[in-house]
């Protein structure tokens, strides 16, 4: 008996077919983003319930997102090696850096991202959650889905902030940190091309590269849950106690294991295309470059930070000067990296109109502000 065709997806010209087929592959995530909505909209208004319901969403997709940025590298570099390895190094120091905010700053697991010293807030918890503030991660889980890499910090804070101000202060921190990342990596990268050409030519390397960028990776990581955590546990009270912290740090440790058996899944792209990233070598300085600028931007200030705009700008950066310092001939691999570098920033801009829509959604205050501020406009 002849074997039957397997059947293969013909060019299609009609858009509403390609959303049909988009359906048909991506049935469970649609039907986990349905049943989401569908328990947003029942519990919102309940405090414990809306409250639980937000942090797992968010636990997921905060992680699931920014891993480009602070796993991303690592992933990419170290696809020879078992999931779980990588998913326990980095886990350890996830529950280290936690349990040592969560001891030195009385219950904080943010490192003061959300809890001032004296006490203050501009990101208060809410008794009852809105139903805009629960589906904020499952929109940041929709756009992970689609590889866009957008801010995590912009998109699930915006809709606890008390005003405008919260929002503000978040933008033009997130700004100079994109500033500075893109003009320190483009110098790192194009002064130093010609040299890093010359020694990372051959395919082969000193195993010492590895111990260097497990190493870094770690404090990467671990200055990336200092600057981020504040995403998820925003969902929860600003001081925890024991059994709130620890729901709060065993779902990321496990959360991180999902993301690690699925190296990265499919906001792994956005690395993966990248010139020669998955070089050890490589993949080292980028994220030596990134965990510079975010200790610098970790001590000078509290205020949250899209760490997203920082790495795209480390990216952005890197991807130009190679580009402009390379010998090869014809415009084609410039384009290619300015396209890349405009699709990814683009990508950043939509995740900040999402946010400030979904803030002025869930809080009548910013909607006053943002009302007013465009009526001055006309």
């Amino acid at each position: 008996m002849a074997k039957t065709k397997k059947f293969t997806r013909t060019k299609r010209n009609r858009p509403y077919l390609n959303v049909l087929d988009f359906m048909v592959q991506e049935k469970t995530f649609l039907a986990i983003v349905i049943i989401g909505l569908v328990l947003a909209g029942i519990l919102s208004g309940y405090g414990q319930a809306g409250m639980w319901l937000g942090f797992f969403f968010a636990a997921y997709a905060t992680v699931a997102n920014d891993s480009i940025q602070s796993l991303g590298t690592f992933i990419e570099s170290n696809k020879h090696r078992s999931w779980w390895s990588m998913w326990l190094f980095i886990g350890v120091i996830f529950l280290a850096v936690v349990t040592f905010s969560w001891v030195y700053f009385d219950g904080d697991v943010t490192f003061q991202r959300l809890l001032s010293s004296d006490g203050t807030t501009k990101y208060p918890h809410p008794e009852t959650f809105s139903f805009f503030q629960i589906i904020a991660p499952l929109v940041l889980l929709i756009l992970t889905r689609m590889k866009m890499p957008v801010s995590t910090t912009f998109l699930i804070l915006s809709v606890f902030s008390a005003d405008t101000s919260g929002i503000t202060s978040v933008v033009w921190k997130s700004w100079s940190g994109y500033i500075m990342a893109f003009i320190l990596s483009f110098l790192v990268w194009y002064l130093s091309y010609n040299l890093i050409k010359k020694y990372f030519k051959s395919r082969k390397f000193n195993r010492s590269w590895s111990v260097v960028q497990w190493i870094v990776s770690g404090t990467l990581w671990g200055v990336w849950v200092m600057q981020d955590g504040a995403n998820i546990a925003v969902f929860l009270p600003r001081q925890m106690d024991m059994f709130q912290f620890l729901i709060f740090s065993l779902t990321i440790f496990a959360g991180l294991g999902l993301l690690f058996y699925l190296r990265g899944d499919k906001i792994q792209e956005v690395v993966s295309e990248k010139v020669r990233i998955s070089d050890v070598r490589a993949a080292t300085l980028v994220d030596a470059t990134y965990v510079i600028l975010l200790i610098y931007k970790l001590f000078i200030s509290t205020v949250p930070m899209s760490t997203t705009w920082v790495f795209l700008g480390v990216i952005g950066g890197r991807e130009i000067a190679v580009s402009l310092a390379r010998s090869k001939k014809g415009k084609k691999h410039r384009k290619k990296a300015g396209k890349m570098i405009f699709r990814d920033f683009s990508y950043a801009m939509i995740g900040l109109f999402v946010s400030i829509a979904l803030a002025a959604g869930a809080n009548s205050e910013i909607r006053r502000t943002i009302g007013d501020t465009v009526s001055s406009w006309f």
